[in-house]
Order: structure tokens, then sequence, then C-alpha cells
């Protein structure tokens, strides 16, 4: 997928094109999660910072109609709707869509997380997505 595929809908829809800090107020992938996810990723980069580790918001929240064109990508991309599926869901099941799932790079921050994320119930949800955190403070 190029760049401007991944992006048409534009950084309004939460496209991000490069990775954000996770302060960053201005980027609706960033400023659109729920608030308790926000906070709680923040507390733990501002840890993680403490340890040498940045995290870069890869993902965060999206529009519908950007879900939807990810799906659409992922479905052209694995040849079916049952191969994507592995990778994408439909925006009225997306976690992102709703502001409550994260996706954060690079693969020291996913390593910290691994480690430190369930003291701030920052929990990695799918086996074959690292990336992928949602709030579980339980």
């Amino acid at each position: 997928m190029t760049a401007s595929q991944h992006t048409s809908l534009g950084r309004g829809h939460g496209a991000v094109p490069a990775g954000l800090p996770v302060f960053d107020d201005e980027s609706p992938a960033v400023a659109n999660l729920a608030p308790d996810l926000l906070a709680a990723l923040r507390r733990a980069a501002a840890d993680a910072a403490a340890d040498g580790v940045a995290f870069v918001v890869n993902g965060g929240w999206r529009s519908w109609a950007y879900q939807e064109q990810l799906r659409r990508q992922g479905i052209a991309k694995h040849g079916s709707e049952a191969a994507a599926a592995r990778w994408v869901t439909t925006p009225d099941r997306s976690a992102h869509v709703r502001g409550q799932a994260v996706d954060i790079g690079p693969p020291a921050a996913r390593r910290w997380l691994a480690e430190h994320g369930a003291r701030y119930g920052l929990c990695q949800i799918y086996r074959n997505e690292p990336w992928h955190y949602e709030l579980r403070p339980e």
C-alpha cells in the first residue's frame, strides 16, 4: 500500500502518514482517543521516556470512512474478505473508530509496553498485532 493510498482521506479522518507523538493534541488520530485511554497512554509514555524509550502513535482514532477504506484495501491486498479480516475489521466493530485502540511503535516501545503496560491498564489485544493496545484496567 502506498503512502497516498494509506492517507487518501487525510489526517482529519485519522490517517497517520508518519508516527505521531502521544502528546500531539492537534492530530485527530491522537486527540480523538477516548480520554481514559489517552491519559493511560501518556502516563506510560512519560515513564517509558524515563527509561529511554519513546512511543510513537502509528494509528489511533479513525473515522468510519477511513476504517472502511482500510478494510477495502485489506481485501484487495489479501484477496478476500475472510483473509483481510485477520488484519482489519469493519467500522462497526473497530475499536479504532470508537477511539478505544491505539497502534504503538517502534519495536522498543512495544517491548516496553509488553513488560509494563498492564500497570497502566494497556493491554495487547491480538496475538497477531503486537502494536495494537486497548485500555483494560481490570
